[in-house]
């Protein structure tokens, strides 16, 4: 070849050869993007999560209805709504870890491949309508931190294999329908700061509890609950053991010094109400009605102000004088001692409390006797609360009278039986 036409040719082959090359060194310096096709296991639970709901109770708004498994789970942008995934930095594929539905009203069962997701943190399915026994398969997702499934219709009992569950900080089983006991070895789940088992159908004893060291909401209402409270952990903060069957003293209550709510009404629960309890330094709400108490302990307020709010002792068996300590309590707001058996004057200071800082007080169904204070005169209409029912000189024009008194007999004669 000419030498002319070799160097046309060696300069074709550069120009064209060039263009390659550069973009090759390019590429090199440019990442290649992340894999993140989920896991075929995983999307094939989300697949059978969603053929378990009845498709008329998946509206267009709701979660459910942007899943379209047209699209990958974890890669899709806007879709699959109500999942998290994981995103592993050596891009392996990805992985679901969070399940937490809208409360739209989805109808229909839990699968039980629902226990294949075995990276699953947090399983939330709150206020819908999922039935049936909560599947065994869940209990072995040892990952889980989250288990809420409140508001629904679950049934069955709680099988003792949620205890396995060991990194679990949060229970909310509420109102549901299970039945049973509280797993015995619960308090092996030592990471527990929320345990709501309220509003079912649960039996038996409650177990002691005062190896969750980092509890600090128990929440046991409204079960067929029954023996003495059990030891319970010092870390508390609100407990709620309401309605249920519970006897015995709350005595045990009195080391839980970090309380700011207590709820044991509608239980049988008897002896005395310890000055401790309304003295806790956080307390805002005590609720000791309906239960069978005979002595309500008040020793007055010094020092530091008192956080407490609401008192309610309605409907037990209180006996003796109204507590003047009472008003001692500064944050005090609402008083109700309805359905006791009080008697004896109404102190005159409760009048001064109604006219400053409290807002209603309820003293009706009671032995009480003599004149009521001149503030229920001028501040009767504006504020919460009943006298009727007791043998007071209350006249009928003062609002919270209303409702008439009984035979002063009556009162004597109870005075009598209390003295007794």
């Amino acid at each position: 070849m000419a030498p002319q036409a070799q160097a046309q040719a060696s300069s074709f082959l550069f120009s064209f050869a060039m263009p390659i090359a550069l973009s090759l060194l390019l590429l090199a310096f440019v990442p290649s993007p992340a894999l993140s096709v989920t896991l075929q296991s995983d999307i094939q639970v989300l697949e059978s999560i969603l053929r378990s709901i009845d498709p008329s109770s998946i509206s267009p708004a709701s979660y459910l209805s942007t899943w379209d498994f047209s699209e990958d789970p974890c890669d899709a942008v806007g879709t699959f709504l109500g999942i998290m995934c994981s995103f592993p930095s050596d891009n392996t594929t990805s992985r679901i870890t969070e399940i937490e539905l809208d409360d739209i009203g989805y109808d229909g069962f839990l699968s039980a491949s629902t226990g294949n997701l075995t990276e699953l943190t947090v399983l939330s399915l709150n206020k819908n309508r999922f039935r049936g026994p909560i599947p065994e398969s869940v209990f072995h997702l040892t990952k889980l931190v989250r288990l809420s499934l409140a508001e629904n219709y679950f049934t069955g009992d709680i099988p003792e294999r949620i205890t396995h569950l060991k990194d679990l900080t949060i229970i909310d089983l509420s109102k549901n329908s299970l039945t049973g006991a509280i797993p015995v070895r619960i308090p092996a789940l030592r990471s527990l700061t929320t345990l709501s088992l309220s509003s079912n159908h649960l039996t038996g004893r409650i177990p002691p509890l005062n190896g969750l060291w980092k509890l600090q909401v128990l929440d046991l209402g409204s079960n067929h609950l029954y023996g003495t409270l059990p030891q319970l952990p010092t870390s508390l903060k609100i407990l709620s053991v309401c309605r249920n069957a519970l006897e015995g003293r709350i005595s045990s209550l009195h080391r839980l010094k970090q309380l700011t709510s207590i709820d044991v009404s509608d239980n049988r629960f008897s002896n005395t109400i310890g000055h401790e309890i309304l003295t806790f330094p956080e307390i805002t709400h005590v609720n000791v009605s309906y239960n069978m108490f005979t002595t309500l302990e008040v020793f007055k307020f010094t020092g530091r102000e008192s956080r407490l709010r609401i008192l309610d002792a309605e409907g037990n068996h209180l006996q003796g004088h109204l507590p003047v300590n009472l008003a001692t309590y500064e944050n005090l707001k609402e008083v109700n001692l309805r359905h006791n058996m009080f008697s004896g004057d109404i102190p005159k200071v409760y009048g001064k409390k109604l006219e400053n800082s409290w807002r209603s007080l309820y003293l009706d169904n009671n032995y009480l006797t003599g004149d009521i204070p001149e503030q229920f005169h001028k501040i009767s209409r504006v504020m919460k609360g009943s006298l009727s029912n007791n043998c007071l000189e209350c006249p009928k024009n003062v609002t919270v009278c209303q409702g008439g008194q009984k035979p002063k007999a009556q009162c004597s004669t109870a005075m009598k039986m209390a003295l007794q």
